[in-house]
């Protein structure tokens, strides 16, 4: 292999990283914050430190990548609020001790996974969204009984439910859950004919109801 193709597979692995893991970089700016920095320039000093995380990642390491990249995109995102709110021009390269201290072994990769399921959710149709938002709690509110999703959107439970089933289908096709399918670790070819499967079913069902 070329140094040239070689330098060019490496480049497409850290683009794909950039796109797979960019939620973390979201959900840390949510989670902790970036200072007094705008959304958007927290965002930008983030991704470089996601970037610097694929990078430099050894898989050897006996720390996850999520929290390898978490770690990075906290120190890039402190130090860009530290240049904006001192003026400084350069950086000490410190870190307030606490923000690593309290982070847990599991934390991040369940943060990724809720982000994931969000993503994929805000991709349904506007009335499958939000019927699975009030279900499962998605969204401000705790989840909610169907006849009360029903209540608001003007549709009797078992529509509601019918509804339900309808975007848990969608959800689970492997066409359109591989990203959260990969955190879960169920992104298999059995977990595949398992989910295709079950939405065969639910159209066998259907179809015998005619």
């Amino acid at each position: 292999m070329s140094k040239r193709t070689r330098k060019r597979l490496t480049a497409q692995a850290v683009e794909q990283g950039m796109e797979q893991h960019d939620g973390l970089v979201h959900a840390f700016i949510r989670r902790q914050g970036g200072g007094d920095i705008p959304y958007d320039d927290a965002l930008q000093a983030g991704r470089i430190g996601l970037w610097r995380a694929i990078e430099g990642y050894d898989p050897k390491r006996e720390t996850t990548f999520f929290t390898y990249a978490w770690v990075a995109i906290m120190r890039h995102i402190h130090r860009a609020a530290e240049e904006l709110n001192r003026g400084l021009d350069t950086w000490s390269g410190e870190v307030p001790g606490s923000w690593e201290e309290a982070l847990p072994e599991d934390w991040v990769e369940q943060v990724l996974i809720l982000e994931a399921l969000r993503e994929l959710v805000g991709r349904l149709p506007e009335r499958l969204q939000q019927v699975v938002v009030a279900r499962y709690g998605l969204g401000d509110e705790p989840p909610r009984a169907l006849r009360d999703v029903g209540a608001e959107l003007g549709l009797s439970g078992e529509r509601i439910r019918q509804l339900q089933q309808d975007a848990l289908a969608w959800l689970r096709h492997p066409a359109h859950s591989v990203s959260l399918r990969q955190l879960l670790g169920r992104n298999t070819a059995a977990d595949y004919r398992r989910s295709l499967a079950e939405n065969a079913a639910l159209r066998r069902r259907r179809r015998g109801r005619r």
